[in-house]
């Protein structure tokens, strides 16, 4: 996992469309796929991760035919995970619909619930809002990283430029998905005003233990 501010550059818009492969164009300036790592961005490190709600973790991949491990499933056990899915994201097995996924799943928006990803294959980017200024965060996962992102924190995702990415989605009750896209509503949301609640008073909490440290 790197995580870093993202860059200035506008989002190029519309996203490709879906192309064979081999007439598929490389990402231009712009596209989301592309890393967007701000030239002034040092690493952000775990503990302002941390602060922010995200719990991350390496667990390396067993198998593509066994995905599970013993470290997984006591992690699902400890958090009340009883559900699990994969989902494949590539223009390979989403066929044409694969731009228009790529477009809603970058989307900013925020969930109700935790989400939960476990990279099984391929890599991608999650980027999540930060505490004060707003500025995105992206957060890169490659095989065998799992990331949380908890529920009220405005994020969006894509891949990068390999088109490829194969994830675990976990669930603590029967599998469900709902996306709720930033606007007025969404800041009333009752998820939205505990975590930024929870979050500013932990940004606090940091910066004041770095100051103590320094």
């Amino acid at each position: 996992m790197k995580a870093y501010y993202y860059d200035d550059v506008p989002v190029r818009a519309p996203l490709p469309a879906f192309l064979p492969p081999l007439t598929r164009p490389a990402p231009q300036q712009g596209d989301p796929r592309l890393p967007h790592h701000a030239a002034s961005s040092p690493p952000i490190p775990p503990t302002h991760l941390s602060a922010l709600g995200l719990i991350h973790t390496h667990i390396p991949v067993p198998s593509a035919s066994t995905p599970s491990s013993p470290a997984l499933d006591a992690l699902a056990t400890a958090r009340g995970y009883q559900h699990r899915d994969t989902i494949t994201v590539s223009p390979t097995s989403m066929g044409a619909v694969y731009s228009t996924k790529i477009a809603t799943f970058f989307a900013e928006h925020m969930h109700e619930d935790e989400e939960i990803r476990y990279i099984l294959d391929g890599a991608g980017y999650f980027d999540v809002r930060e505490v004060g200024d707003e500025r995105w965060i992206r957060v890169r996962l490659e095989k065998g990283d799992l990331l949380v992102l908890p529920a009220g924190i405005y994020h969006r995702f894509t891949t990068d430029e390999g088109d490829f990415v194969c994830a675990m989605r976990l669930f603590r009750e029967a599998p469900r998905w709902e996306a709720l896209g930033r606007g007025g509503e969404t800041e009333g949301n009752r998820w939205r005003r505990g975590y930024v609640q929870g979050r500013e008073r932990a940004v606090r909490a940091e910066g004041e233990a770095v100051g103590v440290g320094a």
